[in-house]
């Protein structure tokens, strides 16, 4: 980008997560900073084909550091998928007047801004998703809080699971990535991790490590199930049908969407939607901000939407070690 940055959009896509608001307030901030006028595309592409925009200025985004979701709302837009749809969100973005788009959101949204990014529109993603399955990076805003909400969720049930001697079937977010369920289940020292990249062996993965730990003393057990693994209803079933136990079944789902982000989705949320507006500034476009190393960069955007994530090995090394998997 040559000419200089008068006028950027922001827009949030896809599921939302916490840090999404910290993140909006910190462009808003930043485009003030830098003097350039910070405009606010609600509801996604959908927003942006529709012209569905505001203003942002301090007193708009004031107190958003504290607050979970999106003020900018967020929506899957089909249109936006087409031809014809992409055309119109390009025409949109000119005759609004923007410099320069900031998409904040998932694996979808970065697609969608490198879409967007071959239809001459400057553009800059923020990763954003709580499965932190985003390949491009290591760390997707909303992932910390989301884990620390199942955790505390979790403890709660681990009391009154030691009080009955019972076993706990936990289903926690993650259709395609189990991040949060390995994350949380070394957090909490549960009895077996079920993920969606590991084949699911019931009798191995579960029954036998119910065993194990009735055989080491343990009178209580917690099975931690991502979503896109099965039922937790039909796991709890099949513990109840082969060891006699009467299993409790929970299902966090969207609890876990919501809440006060913690001080690193924050922290986080906060310095990549500077990054953002400082790549614009520099002249930077069609870029995606990442982490790397636990350092804040950014790479083509282009490259990124290519990129796959799966589970941290030294992680799941971990977790087997501590559960005793082999």
């Amino acid at each position: 980008m040559d000419k200089k940055v008068k006028r950027i959009g922001v827009l949030t896509s896809g599921g939302d997560a916490p840090g999404m608001n910290p993140a909006i307030r910190a462009v808003a901030r930043s485009c003030k900073f830098y003097d350039i006028e910070c405009i606010g595309i609600r509801r996604g592409y959908s927003g942006l084909i529709n012209g569905d925009v505001l203003p942002l200025d301090d007193q708009s985004v004031n107190g958003l550091l504290i607050r979970g979701g999106t003020i900018l709302y967020t929506a899957r837009c089909s249109e936006f998928q087409t031809e014809e749809g992409l055309a119109r969100a390009a025409r949109s973005s000119k005759y609004i007047g923007l410099d320069g788009i900031i998409a904040i959101g998932g694996d979808g949204t970065i697609r969608g801004a490198g879409d967007l990014a071959n239809c001459g529109v400057p553009v800059i993603s923020i990763p954003a998703s709580i499965d932190n399955d985003i390949g491009c990076t290591e760390y997707s805003i909303g992932f910390d809080t989301a884990c620390n909400t199942a955790i505390e969720a979790i403890d709660r049930l681990r009391d009154t699971m030691q009080s009955h001697e019972r076993c706990s079937v936990v289903e926690v977010m993650g259709k395609r990535a189990g991040h949060i369920a390995t994350y949380v289940g070394i957090a909490v020292g549960a009895t077996s991790v079920l993920v969606p990249e590991h084949e699911l062996d019931l009798d191995g993965d579960v029954i036998e490590m119910i065993r194990r730990a009735r055989l080491s003393g343990r009178t209580h057990y917690m099975i931690i199930v991502a979503e896109g693994v099965g039922s937790a209803v039909e796991i709890a079933q099949y513990v109840k049908d082969h060891t006699g136990m009467d299993p409790r079944v929970t299902v966090l789902g969207h609890i876990q969407r919501g809440g006060t982000p913690t001080a690193r989705d924050r922290v986080t949320a906060s310095r990549m939607g500077n990054y953002a507006v400082r790549c614009f500034v520099e002249g930077k476009a069609n870029r995606a901000v990442v982490t790397h190393k636990g350092e804040i960069t950014d790479i083509d955007i282009l490259e990124a939407v290519k990129m796959e994530r799966g589970l941290q090995e030294s992680m799941v090394e971990c977790l087997n070690t501590l559960t005793g998997t082999r």
